[in-house]
């Protein structure tokens, strides 16, 4: 379970940050090469969600959950605001939804 989470993680970073260096480079002005890390990691998250030996349609659904928690601490990281209660409430329940798809009981 914490190989999966922590590829999740990974997962989550690497999408992240290839979306927000083309938001540095249309919004405040950064340079056109922050394009090529963006690409990069980009494809570092493609790659990513291909390792998980689950199907893939569950994979992305789970992995949802955590993109949106790890989204609410770029928040707070990135953007320096501080989330609110509810903004942690709803991450929980998003990884708590990616903990019910990922390993719940299943049968053959």
């Amino acid at each position: 379970m914490l190989k999966t989470f922590l590829l999740f993680l990974l997962t989550a970073v690497a999408e992240i940050v290839g979306c927000y260096l083309p938001y540095l480079w249309l919004r405040k002005g950064g340079s056109a090469w922050l394009l090529l890390p963006a690409a990069a990691s980009l494809a570092l998250f493609a790659w990513l969600l291909t390792l998980h030996p689950a199907a893939s349609g569950r994979v992305y659904a789970a992995y949802g959950g955590v993109y949106v928690t790890v989204a609410i601490f770029w928040l707070w990281w990135a953007d320096q605001i501080k989330p609110s209660r509810w903004d942690l409430l709803g991450a929980a329940l998003c990884l708590a939804g990616m903990a019910v798809i990922m390993f719940a009981p299943r049968t053959a």
